[in-house]
């Protein structure tokens, strides 16, 4: 626990008795002794790192005490105790105060003291799904919790056949009486199409300083919600499969964070004392499969420690709201031994979204040891550093963590599960995420939306990367019985080898289907054709004549995937074709 000073507690108390601002919100005299218990912190240092591959490594083991990151430069920023130090050295760390981030810090907290302490309120300054959002102070393109639901709420009501808002359960101060949030969960298909389909499940903000996870969720919600009818991938995946996703995982966290305080944890105030800015649970180290399993170095048992476990193993409410409700979308097709592997058919990915390092992670994290589906799982990990750039690798660090996410989904129940973090900060600025952060990682999400239903066999296989329809005369569609062109482009390359090689084979064959997707009963392929006439490439485009005689008017969706020599059908992507009698002329 920081030390408070007693003149500025004292100082509070006459403020909060003078300023109807500060009496108007019951939080705030807190939340400026949490801000000034902050200030106070100087272990801040430069931890000169000898490898980038160390550094990646310590970016997990010691990612709570993670504050910058400067590869570039050859160092990391990390809020360190002397244990800490001692246990970066022997891998080769050097390491320096920086008085420069401490200034930087505290002029941020000075800032955010300021705003407290002039009851300043932001103003609206844009319409999110019907939504007023003024965002998080000094981060406007980052919602609030209350403006969170507020959005995903809108998309239900607005869109209910294809979305809901669902409660699965409670945060820690709701469940005491202290105000506190609902735990929601965004619920994403198609309702008109039923049957059982398979589902991703994306949860955020679990660690509650992280800004950009939340928000990147939620622009996913808006993608696939907005561009159905629009984007034929968002209308085919909500048709056929679906997403689920916790927004805010740790919201009572979230609110202390949007006042600039560097909170990692829930706010359980039976650890480290009512009052203290490092009290809580790390919800990331709480899940019960694999808890405290590593003898103290993948978690901590002090309750004032960034990494706290909490008292038993799914003790805090938070976490037993998203084990109940994965537990309930997937059944367990993974053996009870350790070194039992899910069946590669297994349905279901579930992405936790953190922030930062720029790392793609797998099972497992509390051993070196290859999970027994960590081939697969390292193939689905490639393609998305593919797609964000990021470095893939199994999640375990310099040392092990236990009592994380992944526990519940791949060693309880066999379904692939990743940690993706964002992005170079844990507040990252408004135009790194618009230009970085959502660019790489929107069609990260997207990947895992299409190759969800066998996801430790689809990513081995070819994307198509470009696909269209050529020679229409108009975009209104064209007349029945009009032969349509189809040209796309496919390859099975799309692997970031940043940490390793993985294989690749030549395209072997490609087929397009009309209304209904591969797998659905009834559907019939239509061979593709390499363009250069034969296929014997790794990267092939091909084409394909599409007879419309048989269609009837209005929008059909064109189903295209390709396989490779090794046997393996890569993700389904889709084009729109209208059929329109009407239509003014033939291409």
């Amino acid at each position: 626990m920081k030390p408070t000073s007693t003149l500025f507690s004292r100082t509070l108390l006459a403020l909060a008795l003078l300023s109807p601002a500060l009496y108007a919100h019951e939080d705030t005299q807190e939340n400026l002794q949490l801000i000034e218990q902050e200030k106070a912190s100087t272990n801040i240092y430069r931890a000169y790192f000898p490898s980038q591959e160390i550094a990646r490594k310590a970016a997990i083991s010691f990612h709570s005490q993670l504050l910058e990151s400067h590869y570039r430069d050859g160092y990391l920023v990390m809020e360190l105790e002397p244990a800490d130090l001692d246990k970066l050295r022997p891998f080769g760390f050097t390491f320096q105060r920086d008085t420069a981030f401490i200034e930087k810090r505290n002029q941020a907290l000075d800032a955010a003291q300021a705003r407290a302490l002039g009851g300043e309120t932001a103003k609206a300054t844009r319409q999110v799904e019907n939504v007023a959002v003024a965002g998080i102070p000094g981060y406007s393109c980052y919602p609030t919790v209350e403006e969170t639901y507020a959005i995903a709420k809108s998309l239900a009501s607005s869109k209910p056949n294809l979305a809901q808002w669902i409660d699965v359960g409670e945060s820690w101060q709701k469940t005491q009486g202290l105000g506190g949030y609902e735990i929601g969960v965004l619920k994403l298909t198609n309702k008109a199409k039923g049957g059982d389909k398979p589902k991703l499940f994306v949860n955020s903000a679990i660690h509650a300083r992280e800004y950009a996870t939340a928000p990147l969720a939620l622009d996913f919600a808006r993608w696939l919600v907005d561009g159905y009818g629009t984007d034929p991938d968002a209308t085919w995946i909500l048709d056929h499969h679906e997403v689920h996703l916790m927004l805010q995982t740790n919201p009572d966290g979230r609110k202390k964070a949007e006042t600039g305080l560097s909170w990692r944890k829930n706010t359980n105030q039976a650890y480290c004392g009512a009052t203290s800015n490092s009290r809580g649970a790390d919800l990331n180290r709480n899940f019960t499969f694999g808890w405290n399993s590593t003898n103290g170095q993948g978690s901590s048992g002090n309750t004032c420690n960034e990494t706290y476990r909490g008292r038993s193993a799914g003790s805090e409410p938070e976490v037993q709201a998203l084990e109940r409700y994965v537990r309930g979308l997937w059944p367990d097709r993974r053996g009870p031994n350790r070194n039992d592997a899910a069946p590669r058919d297994t349905s279901g990915i579930h992405l936790d979204i953190h922030s930062y390092s720029q790392l793609v992670l797998w099972p497992w994290g509390d051993t070196s040891q290859a999970a027994p589906n960590g081939t697969a799982l390292q193939t689905l990990g490639r393609k998305f550093a593919f797609f964000n750039g990021y470095t893939p690798q199994q999640s375990v660090g310099l040392y092990p963590t236990d009592g994380t996410s992944d526990g519940v989904s791949y060693g309880e129940l066999g379904v692939a599960a990743y940690t993706i973090e964002l992005g170079t900060a844990f507040f990252q600025s408004c135009s790194s995420y618009d230009n970085a952060v959502k660019k790489g990682n929107l069609p990260a999400l997207i990947y895992a939306a299409k190759v969800v239903r066998t996801p430790y066999v689809t990513p081995g296989g070819p994307d198509i990367t470009s696909l269209g329809l050529a020679g229409l005369a108009s975009t209104s569609g064209v007349r029945p019985g009009t032969v349509v062109t189809l040209k796309a482009v496919t390859t099975d390359s799309r692997y970031n080898n940043s940490n390793g090689t993985e294989p690749t084979q030549n395209i072997a064959a490609a087929e397009y289907y009309i209304d209904k997707a591969p797998w659905e009963t009834g559907a019939t392929a239509y061979p593709l054709q390499a363009t250069d006439g034969a296929f014997n490439a790794k990267t092939e485009s091909l084409s394909g004549s599409i007879a419309t005689g048989g269609l009837s008017n209005g929008k059909h969706l064109v189903y295209v995937r390709s396989r490779d020599t090794g046997g393996t059908w890569g993700a389904v992507s889709a084009t729109f074709l209208v059929i329109d009698s009407t239509a003014g002329s033939r291409p």
